[in-house]
């Protein structure tokens, strides 16, 4: 008793074992296994449903080229196309009446599909025509656009099958034989022999119909940063229709911007054509007065003075005209811009270092207004993103309309510098007799007006020599090419996360067990929990027990893990309490189940055998099962003795080992409590304990009843029984809270029925060397692994999964 008066309350030191967490997740490998068996089944499931999607790719490059006109006038096209156009351009690619014209030249009026065996799922046969469908009559607002089901009768006839509504139609119609669906007039020719259960299915389309699969498809981008050349990839479930698709829009992007071009350079020539239209009267009418004067005054030439000065003139009025026709351009850009224009273009190079910034501005705006262009396809007006670039355009356009009238007011200084240099050449002129100052009049306006119109004559010819040789600013580098490869589904990410994800589903589940499981099952989580000592584990009985426990196991296979595990636990006990001559041993759990009786039995019937005087004592007078393991009648026990029924010597009986008493508990009375706080029981203890050298308690469950109080306390060594995988958490702190109530020192546990479950044993291992660990220390073993030493009698376990035994 003076030893277990040292025991320090102190739970032990526990390190994590990180072999024994291997072994943990290595016991259930099956569920981690299945999980990922499952998740490719899942994998492969969807694999072989999803239809595969295909991808192929072309390659253009923006050309920078420049139109060979003059410093005055310059084709709009003429610009250059660096790598700040690049986005407006692909702006322009992915735009609806582009795709829509690059869509029209494909076969796309008719398209074909057959059944697949997947859920009945059918697929595109374009480009193939396994049917020669002729359209007699085609509107394309108003067309019939469901499904048609066609299906060969003979050689003269077939069937179509359609829905109209929720109903299923069937008619027959004969092969070249024009017929009416609904406002739809076509014709089927005779396809040849095909086989009668051939199925295919058809339908109608417009260009428009595949606008939103063509551009859903698209991907336009720079091959690098700040880069001419662009990547065009177009992905759908049909390789071939991407690959046609992607080629047709490539070409029909060269063949618009081309036409954007010429139309750029056909407004120039019509805007020279106008003024040469204005000029041409002009010049033919000052050429027949100055004929007409010469002849009417007898006038053959100027003199010196006044050529001079007709020279000079001439020179200047030339240069103010040229910049009125500057001015005029000024008029129709600021219009352009004020009518809110979708472009803007200006057509004459100012020259000087005024028109650089203004083309600047015009090809900023031009950018944005494509931008918001390509906005509207997928916002609204009101949506913030058009909200945001209106605001730019109209800060942009404030911006360029100030250069405008910058640049319109110094065009307009130049004009008056020219109109100042012409006011001394004037009043030269005005010096001269009247008649040569008419006729250099005259000569001028005739002069001026030739000059212009030469010039004009000129620029135009240039202009219709660059628009005939214009070229498209884009080339294509590499077409898209037929590409057979399936981009998505990624059939390699989809298996990889498949097993990523049925390895963190197995793992994750015996993660979600071990944090759901509420019992004990090892003693490493009872040392977790408590300071108590456990003075054994035993292990679970390998065979069947009857439901009374009627076998004394440990004497009948004497040979097994369980009975040397009983063993231990009695070895331990004598141990206790070990300056007594004779022990009173109780044994009690949390509640009912745990295997407190069973203990009880076994540990008896082991002490027996060592030539220690045993009496097992029913002390549960509630729910005592002893008399039935003994096979004796219950009429006469415990609680008759307690109520003053009869004597102590009434109610010992012998059992079949030599060395082995019991008393059973007797007809349950209305008092239980009551009767074993009597001063009766402790008199038959006294009593009892001089006859035996081992009295042993089997008392009720104290975490359900108070009766085993009394006994506990007068106990020499109280044994409180956890079970393995039946017995929770809480278990584990009932006797330490009886020992600090009732100040009890000769407290100890006993791990039953134990059986290694590596599922939810506990990943830490218990030190029992050093000052941390502070209770005391029994030793003994839970006998794992040592089942095929040769000492033992017990038949291995067999796993569901060791095949070897199904053939044995």
């Amino acid at each position: 008793m003076e030893e277990t008066e040292k025991i320090q309350h102190k739970l032990p030191s526990q390190e994590i074992d990180y072999f024994k967490i291997i072994k943990i997740f290595l016991s259930r490998w099956y569920w981690i296994a299945g999980s990922v068996a499952l998740c490719l089944i899942v994998a492969n499931l969807y694999l072989w449903y999803t239809p595969k999607i295909y991808a192929t790719s072309g390659t253009m490059k923006f050309e920078e080229k420049r139109s060979a006109m003059s410093d005055l006038i310059s084709v709009v096209g003429s610009a250059d196309r660096g790598p700040s156009k690049v986005q407006t351009e692909i702006t322009v690619l992915q735009s609806g009446p582009l795709l829509l014209n690059a869509i029209k030249h494909l076969d796309y009026r008719v398209s074909f599909y057959i059944v697949g065996r997947v859920l009945n799922r059918t697929n595109e046969l374009y480009p193939q025509k396994p049917l020669d469908v002729e359209l007699v009559r085609f509107d394309s607002l108003n067309f019939f656009h469901d499904m048609l089901t066609f299906k060969p009768i003979d050689k003269n006839t077939f069937s179509l099958s359609y829905k109209s509504g929720r109903r299923d139609i069937q008619k027959s119609f004969s092969y070249n034989v024009p017929f009416n669906m609904g406002p739809t007039v076509f014709s089927i020719k005779y396809p040849g022999d095909i086989p009668k259960t051939a199925i295919f299915l058809f339908k109608l389309n417009t260009a428009e119909d595949f606008v939103g699969r063509v551009r859903a498809g698209l991907r336009i981008g720079e091959t690098a940063k700040n880069s001419n050349i662009i990547s065009l990839q177009e992905t759908d479930s049909n390789p071939q229709f991407a690959a046609d698709v992607l080629n047709s829009l490539m070409k029909e992007y060269l063949d618009y911007d081309t036409n954007q071009r010429t139309k750029s350079a056909s407004q120039m020539i019509n805007f020279i054509d106008n003024q040469l239209a204005f000029l041409s009267t002009e010049v033919k009418g000052s050429e027949n007065s100055i004929e007409q004067y010469k002849e009417r005054k007898k006038i053959l030439d100027l003199g010196t003075a006044a050529g001079s000065a007709f020279g000079k003139e001439r020179e200047l009025e030339t240069q103010k005209a040229l910049l009125k026709l500057q001015l005029l351009e000024m008029d129709q850009l600021k219009q352009d811009i004020v009518n809110k224009k979708d472009n803007v273009n200006m057509n004459f190079d100012l020259g000087g270092v005024v028109d650089q910034p203004l083309s600047e501005i015009i090809n900023k705006l031009n950018g944005l207004l494509a931008e918001r262009s390509g906005l509207l396809k997928t916002y609204n007006d009101n949506s913030q993103p058009v909200q945001d670039i209106n605001q730019q355009i109209l800060q942009i356009k404030s911006n360029t309309l100030t250069t405008i009238n910058t640049t319109r007011l110094s065009i307009e200084n130049r004009i008056k510098y020219v109109d100042n240099q012409l006011t001394p050449v004037n009043q030269q002129i005005s010096a001269l007799p009247a008649t040569q100052r008419d006729l250099v009049n005259l000569q001028r306006d005739f002069e001026v007006n030739d000059k212009v119109y030469s010039f004009l004559s000129e620029k135009k010819l240039e202009a219709q020599i660059s628009s005939a040789g214009i070229l498209p600013g884009a080339t294509i580098i590499d077409t898209a090419q037929l590409n057979l490869g399936p981009v998505a589904p990624n059939e390699y990410s989809i298996r990889r996360s498949a097993v990523i994800l049925g390895l963190i589903i197995g793992l994750g589940l015996i993660f979600l067990i071990r944090m759901l499981n509420p019992y004990i099952y090892d003693k490493e989580t009872i040392e977790s929990l408590t300071s108590i000592p456990i003075i054994g584990v035993i292990r679970k009985f390998p065979g069947q027990i009857d439901e009374f426990s009627s076998q004394i196991l440990a004497i009948s296979k004497p040979k097994s893990i369980f009975a040397e595990s009983v063993r231990s636990v009695r070895t331990n006990l004598s141990f206790l309490a070990s300056e007594r001559e004779s022990k009173i041993i109780c044994i009690t759990s949390e509640v009912a189940g745990e295997g407190k009786s069973f203990v009880a039995i076994n540990l008896s019937s082991t002490l027996s055998l060592i030539d220690k005087k045993v009496i097992l004592i029913a002390a549960d007078l509630r729910r005592s099962k002893l008399h039935k393991t003994f096979q004796a009648p219950n009429d006469v026990g415990l609680s008759n003795y307690l109520a003053h029924q009869c004597t102590a010597d009434d109610i010992i009986n012998h059992s079949d080992l030599e060395n082995l008493d019991f008393i059973i508990s007797g007809p349950v009375p209305p008092n239980p409590s009551e009767l074993l706080h009597s001063e009766r029981m402790t008199a038959l203890i006294a009593k009892l304990r001089l006859i035996y050298d081992i009295v042993m308690i089997d008392t009720a469950p104290i975490g359900l009843v108070s009766d085993a109080i009394p006994l506990i306390r007068m106990s020499d060594v109280n044994l409180f029984v956890i079970r393995s995988g039946k017995s929770k958490f809480y278990a584990a702190t009932v006797p330490q809270r009886i020992v600090q109530e009732y100040h009890l020192n000769n407290t100890v546990i006993v791990l039953n029925a134990f059986a290694e479950d590596l599922l939810h044993s506990r990943y830490y291992t218990t030190k029992f060397t050093g000052e941390s660990y502070g209770s005391r220390y029994y030793y003994y073993s839970d006998y794992n692994g040592y089942e095929s030493s040769g000492y033992y009698i017990d038949e291995k376990g067999k796993n569901w999964w060791n095949i070897r035994r199904w053939f044995k």
